[in-house]
């Protein structure tokens, strides 16, 4: 059972009493340090959530082996000190830390931590830029080879480029965009005095500050919405490996352009399920038209309908295969070539030597003649025997295709010149 008034991880149980980190976004999500730069999740927390850090003062910063035990709260205390009293004030420094240290504790705790250690070996320079260096050699020897050697290439690796500037483990960034933006607001307070212009500007100032942060807030969302970082980092491997996406048709890429303005109203995820659903909807209705058409022809049972296509492709290859024939003899016959294309159309079994020869040339079919031609021998006998006429030629028969056809009748003496 937990002891009261103690904390505990929610991830990893640990006891987190000295220092924790609490989610701003979730309830009653705490963890340890060593989950919070490991980016744990758990529930509905995520890692790029805000977080407030909870601080006791109580913990050490450089692990229960370093000497001397001292706290959070004690290491704030000595850099305050440090800043304000300089270094080598040691007995102003130790008063500031407090009675519990000495001055020569705190100068040895500073020198071997902040100068010495991980931390100023890390910070410090090996050489100061603005220090004077002797070059010259003993004894009138050449110059020192420092002048003459160049210096080694700048080699980043990977780890150190996301050590730069992005944290993997966090999802966030080290440097922010607009890393001044704090500024509007850093020095900002209301004071009793103020008049109402100064007020408004402050206000100002505060929004110019709120609009700054959503823009940050923005970018962050497309750099996580599209994989931006993991794409920069060479971390997209997996994603290489998965199978390839669909091809996209040129219509869908032209109705993409068609809605880009509406991107911004939608993440990348929305977006695609969006396409992915219109391309299933298309694939859908065609569908329903391919079974459509199966109920017209009879087929009520799925397995039916292999039975169908196959023998639908074998008409259309026999018909294929019989214009070709026909096309090539034709070809062969000589005259009787000029009668391939329409010698396989229905109705050409009706027409005469002469119609077949009319509808070759004027390449028409022998149904479209013979409906071409009833009406015009109808509407002339109407007219003979003093009835309007009420029928209208077809809309593919235009005025040439009618004039001859006219004088086809007329010399065939269908019909008589004066109606002609």
């Amino acid at each position: 059972m937990a002891e009261l008034g103690k904390k505990y991880c929610v991830y990893c149980l640990a006891e987190v009493s000295p220092l924790r980190f609490r989610c701003t976004e979730c309830q009653d999500i705490e963890l340890c340090p060593e989950c919070f730069s490991a980016g744990a999740e758990i529930g509905h927390h995520r890692r790029y959530h805000g977080y407030q850090l909870v601080d006791g003062g109580r913990f050490t910063l450089w692990g229960p082996e370093a000497e001397g035990g001292w706290t959070s709260r004690e290491e704030q205390l000595l850099l305050d000190a440090i800043e304000q009293f300089g270094f080598g004030n040691w007995e102003d420094m130790a008063a500031h830390v407090g009675a519990s240290r000495t001055p020569r504790e705190v100068m040895e705790h500073y020198v071997s931590m902040y100068i010495h250690g991980n931390l100023g070996r890390a910070c410090i320079p090996d050489t100061i830029p603005n220090r004077v260096t002797d070059h010259t050699c003993p004894g009138g020897g050449p110059l020192s080879p420092s002048l003459t050697t160049p210096l080694p290439p700048l080699d980043i690796s990977a780890a150190e480029q996301q050590q730069l500037g992005y944290m993997p483990l966090r999802d966030d960034y080290e440097v922010e965009y607009d890393q001044d933006a704090e500024a509007l607001v850093s020095g900002l307070s209301v004071n009793y005095d103020d008049e109402d212009v100064e007020i408004e500007l402050k206000r100002a100032h505060v929004d110019m500050y709120v609009r700054k942060l959503r823009e940050r807030q923005r970018r962050k969302n497309i750099a996580r919405d599209y994989n931006l970082v993991p794409a920069f980092l060479g971390k997209d491997r997996k994603d290489r490996e998965r199978p390839a996406k669909r091809k996209i048709p040129k219509e869908e890429k032209e109705l993409r352009l068609k809605l880009r303005p509406l991107y911004q109203f939608m993440s990348c995820k929305e977006a695609d399920d969006l396409f992915e659903s219109m391309h299933k909807e298309k694939a859908l209705r065609a569908k329903i038209r391919e079974l459509q058409r199966y109920r017209r022809n009879g087929i009520t049972r799925l397995e039916e309908s292999a039975e169908y296509e196959a023998a639908r492709h074998k008409r259309e290859k026999r018909k294929e295969n019989r214009s070709a024939a026909g096309a090539r003899r034709g070809r062969e016959d000589g005259r009787d070539g000029e009668f391939a294309a329409i010698e396989n159309l229905p109705g050409f079994e009706l027409l005469s030597d002469r119609e077949k020869l009319l509808c070759s040339n004027l390449s028409l079919s022998p149904a479209r003649y013979l409906t071409v031609k009833t009406i015009i021998i109808k509407d002339h006998l109407q007219k003979r025997q003093g009835i309007p006429s009420k029928s209208r030629l077809p809309s593919y028969l235009d005025k040439v295709l009618k004039k001859r056809i006219l004088n086809f009748l007329t010399e065939c003496g269908w019909i008589s010149r004066d109606a002609s």
